[in-house]
């Protein structure tokens, strides 16, 4: 998809320096995959301690039918 934006320059070829790449589209795709990487990692720990489960849970045996 083609979309004009504007970005700090500055951030941009930072990002660029650390992932070390050469394009902005390469910079800008790293950023939003990380972004996304981390938000649902924080997500997932929200749930620590909320979430009941059997310690015997076995889905292969259950898929199996035993």
């Amino acid at each position: 998809m083609r979309t004009n934006i504007f970005i700090d320059e500055n951030l941009l070829k930072k990002v660029m320096e650390i992932a070390g790449v050469k394009t902005k589209k390469e910079a800008v795709e790293i950023a939003l995959r990380e972004y996304l990487e981390n938000h649902t990692r924080k997500n997932l720990l929200e749930l620590k301690g909320k979430i009941m489960f059997a310690e015997d849970y076995d889905y292969k045996r259950m898929r199996a039918g035993q």
